[in-house]
């Protein structure tokens, strides 16, 4: 079961049964303040039971004046001139409460406390990292299908990565001789200037090898030469090693989306990391 994506003017919005909600991914500024309404609307006529939307900061007060909540912001996410919001809205007092506070708290205090401190990470012998290309889809499909039973957006699919490609992600892989063994993305918004630094995934037999702090040096570097000003994540609140990898970095946190995001099954809280 996928999401499906629609368009309302020039926004897009995502939603369906399987992250059990309506996500505005891209407000089109001719569709504000309409937008607002449609997608409350939407929400309500599928019984989803959150609104999540990716906001500027010119379209924040109506959202607010409707009963959404500021979860996270991102100073600069549009061009380095205005602020990006992640607003929602909550329709199930159950899908509000975040079901283990403590763990997100121990979380983000080992991020802190890794903050900056860097290390240089190599490949070992016989590996390799490039772009991937669209004759690459087929192993793609293989690595996400067994790092993820199920996933936010349709990753398992080889015609969604091809068409992304064409599109707005660039993938990076890692290789170990003729197997792929690690991947993410840049999901590039070129008006904005941005890139959401996401689908990170690593065979579990290659997992402590620092291969994800590898392919986040490598984005950063790619989108650097195409003239993005800001980088940020989505990541799973419950994971260390992505939250810390992020925090090495120089990510800064930017809040926390409470149950936000169905990965493998399970909604997940998500935390926000952003970076200049």
């Amino acid at each position: 079961m996928i999401d499906s994506i629609e368009t309302f003017g020039g926004s897009l919005i995502q939603h369906g049964k399987a992250n059990d909600r309506a996500y505005v991914m891209k407000i089109g500024e001719n569709d504000y303040p309409e937008i607002v309404d449609y997608v409350v609307s939407l929400a309500l006529a599928n019984g989803y039971s959150k609104i999540f939307v990716k906001a500027p900061a010119f379209a924040r007060p109506a959202f607010m004046d409707s009963g959404f909540v500021e979860e996270a912001r991102i100073p600069g996410l549009f061009q380095r001139k205005e602020d990006g919001f992640f607003l929602s809205k909550f329709l199930s007092a159950k899908r509000e409460r975040e079901g283990q506070p403590g763990l997100v708290a121990e979380i983000l205090q080992a991020a802190r406390q890794k903050a900056g401190k860097m290390g240089g990470v190599r490949l070992p012998p016989r590996h390799a990292c490039r772009i991937m290309r669209k004759h690459d889809v087929e192993d793609m499909v293989q690595l996400y299908r067994k790092v993820f039973a199920s996933y936010p957006f349709p990753i398992h699919e080889p015609d969604y990565l091809a068409k992304t490609m064409d599109e707005n992600l660039v993938y990076y892989g890692i290789w170990a001789d003729d197997t792929l063994i690690a991947l993410s993305s840049a999901e590039i918004d070129f008006d904005g200037k941005n890139a959401e630094m996401t689908d990170f995934a690593t065979l579990p037999e290659f997992r402590g090898l620092g291969l994800a702090t590898y392919l986040l040096d490598q984005m950063e570097s790619g989108i650097r030469q195409i003239g993005i000003k800001t980088a940020y994540t989505i990541a799973r609140a419950y994971s260390f090693g992505m939250n810390i990898t992020f925090a090495k970095h120089g990510y800064t946190y930017g809040g926390t989306l409470a149950n936000n995001t169905q990965i493998s099954g399970d909604l997940e809280s998500m935390n926000v990391w952003h970076k200049a």
